[in-house]
């Protein structure tokens, strides 16, 4: 973990969802490292509240979100707390919903989004890992929803996620096996993009993270949206057809084709 988030996890280590930002990036950090990560109640409902926050925040370019302690992103549910708040169908409906605000919170995050994977991502981890657009692991990492162990069955919102990143094929083997992928696996059956040596993973991350800063957000933006909209079978619309071309009348354009004629770097400011 970079001496940014050690420096802050010092000061806030109270809190389960830590935030901080370098520039146009944020970072948010899942804050329960003696759990390795693991959700409880708490950081589902926070995590859900940082997100809403940042998504109003028009000044960032991307989000960062990692785990603590660079021994897991999040090793699933704190089962633990499970007979308190999660022991019968209408306390695990009333659990899921801070889970299903804070999905929809990532997923619907105007920025874009990158989960940085170290270690453990299971469970509850491996559920918000697939609510971003961008994911990238380190070569520790190690992926699974082994649920089927305790006779727990994946939410409505979370499958939906998870079938549509990778297959109905390879979310049965998740959840019918309970095996764990290697971060190797997990790449060749598309839940990562990328795995990175244990040593530069974090620089890779926040590499990854600034090249998206650096574009035009009005352009990450619409990406965003149209890339959701693709996913509807319904026809598009003329008005729909049509938006992608919006960006032409943006300030934004006009100067990344100036840059480009100039063979300078571009200033963007979302206009």
């Amino acid at each position: 973990m970079s001496k940014n988030s050690q420096k802050n996890n010092k000061k806030n280590n109270q809190d389960t969802v830590l935030v901080w930002r370098e520039g146009n990036v944020a970072t948010v950090v899942l804050n329960r490292p003696e759990k390795l990560n693991a959700f409880n109640l708490a950081m589902w409902q926070d995590l859900g509240t940082v997100m809403l926050k940042l998504g109003k925040d028009d000044t960032l370019r991307c989000v960062v979100i990692r785990g603590a302690g660079g021994q897991a992103f999040a090793a699933g549910a704190d089962i633990a707390e499970f007979q308190k708040v999660r022991f019968s169908s209408l306390q695990a409906a009333n659990y899921a919903k801070p889970m299903d605000r804070a999905a929809v919170a990532i997923r619907q995050c105007p920025h874009p989004t990158l989960a940085f994977v170290e270690g453990a991502c299971m469970g509850g981890g491996l559920e918000i890992a697939t609510q971003c657009d961008l994911r990238i692991a380190n070569q520790s990492a190690r992926f699974g929803i082994p649920i089927n162990k305790i006779g727990n069955v994946l939410p409505y919102p979370a499958m939906i996620a998870l079938v549509d990143l990778v297959g109905r094929s390879v979310a049965m083997e998740l959840l019918l096996e309970g095996r764990i992928f290697s971060a190797e696996e997990a790449c060749v059956k598309g839940l990562v993009g990328r795995v990175v040596e244990d040593n530069i993973a974090e620089a890779e991350a926040y590499n990854s993270a600034r090249r998206i800063a650096e574009g035009a957000p009005l352009a990450a933006r619409w990406h965003k949206k149209h890339a959701t909209r693709a996913q509807n079978p319904e026809p598009l619309t003329t008005a729909e057809l049509a938006q992608p071309f919006l960006c032409c009348d943006t300030a934004d354009y006009k100067e990344g084709i100036a840059a480009f004629l100039e063979k300078r770097k571009p200033h963007f400011e979302g206009k």
